[in-house]
């Protein structure tokens, strides 16, 4: 089946059940389509615990054959999402042909920096595309779904994002999200596939917003937990969040994206979440660095990536080439680099000058 035929597949099964019932269903009972997860990490796991839970069957793809191996026989990703069996629906493989074989609908859920090189390796299969990574790639400065149409041109994609953490998504408490594309078909057959109501699905029409607040709120997040890390208190916290909201609305408009994105749940939503959540790894990172500690040492402590930490300095050099400042992204990546302090960033930012809101 080719690709306009795979979203095409969900859109009449969808047309079929309201005729045939005579009542408008909820869009999750709609379809029992596949749906292939490729990335095992604690979000790829979840959304394959999700997926199930909208009543889909779906494959969970581990790069590392040993790793899933150990997933399918625990029933468990106990290495990055201990504590949440899978269902029966959720099947584990390593095999990139057999997750995608058959599915109405993949989701790419690996982190930025290695977005390209998995593209790259996957068959090639007329499956529908949800990006599901929140950064901006190293070295080429581009945003996934640009990453994606450099290796796989006219690839049918779309952007997943919003203020979802993992655990909370896993255990089926209430969360929203974004399913961002410039094709409505494709944005309608995502929503019907993997929504429920208790993970509630919106569609939108910018992706380039949707990516551009997905990637800035790690960055900023690093800033909020730094802040809090070194004492400077909650007031400066609002600012610093407050100000970290109109970086990335610039930038998004610069970009090509609309102004409003920055106000919903890929932009504000997923930066307060990222900016106060104790799960977010971004600012827990900060609030180390805050602290005193070193960015060597808390990166060696964990096993998941923190994206804010590559994402800063590429984020602000993409922003330099559209001529956007972004100054308290800028001291980000000076942090991580070890360039300043974070009572020195600060300072910084406190010295620019006075301007109007």
């Amino acid at each position: 089946m080719d690709r306009a035929g795979c979203i095409a597949e969900a859109a009449n099964a969808i047309r079929t059940t309201r005729e045939t019932a005579g009542v408008t269903p909820r869009p999750h009972a709609a379809v029992t389509s596949r749906i292939a997860i490729l990335g095992a990490g604690a979000w790829g796991t979840a959304l394959a615990i999700q997926a199930a839970r909208a009543g889909r069957s779906a494959v969970l793809w581990a790069r590392d054959a040993g790793r899933a191996a150990e997933i399918g026989a625990l029933r468990e990703n106990r290495r990055y999402l201990p504590g949440m069996p899978l269902p029966e629906a959720v099947d584990v493989t390593a095999d990139a042909a057999e997750a995608l074989h058959g599915a109405a609908l993949a989701l790419l859920v690996v982190p930025a920096q290695a977005l390209r090189g998995v593209v790259a390796s996957l068959p090639p299969a007329p499956v529908p595309l949800l990006l599901c990574c929140k950064g901006v790639e190293a070295g080429s400065l581009a945003l996934p779904l640009e990453v994606l149409g450099a290796v796989r041109p006219g690839a049918a994609a779309g952007v997943l994002s919003g203020p979802n953490f993992a655990h909370e998504v896993a255990r089926g408490l209430p969360a929203a999200a974004v399913v961002a594309a410039t094709d409505p078909a494709l944005r309608d057959s995502a929503v019907a596939l993997l929504g429920s109501p208790g993970f509630r699905l919106y569609g939108g029409e910018d992706p380039v917003g949707a990516e551009v607040g997905g990637a800035a709120k790690n960055v900023i997040a690093i800033a909020a937990g730094a802040v809090i890390g070194a004492g400077l208190g909650e007031n400066a916290r609002a600012a610093l969040v407050t100000r970290g909201l109109a970086e990335l609305s610039r930038l998004a408009v610069a970009l090509g994206g609309r102004a409003e994105t920055a106000a919903g749940l890929t932009g504000l939503g997923d930066l307060m979440l990222t900016c106060a959540g104790p799960g977010s790894r971004n600012m827990s990172l900060g609030l180390a660095l805050g602290r005193g500690e070193s960015l060597a040492e808390v990166l060696a402590a964990r096993t998941a990536v923190t994206e804010g930490v590559t994402t800063a300095p590429a984020l602000v050099a993409r922003a330099g080439t559209v001529g956007v400042e972004l100054p308290i992204c800028a001291a980000v990546a000076d942090l991580v680099a070890e360039r300043i302090t974070v009572r020195e960033a600060m300072a910084l930012l406190l010295a620019r000058p006075l301007r109007a809101e």
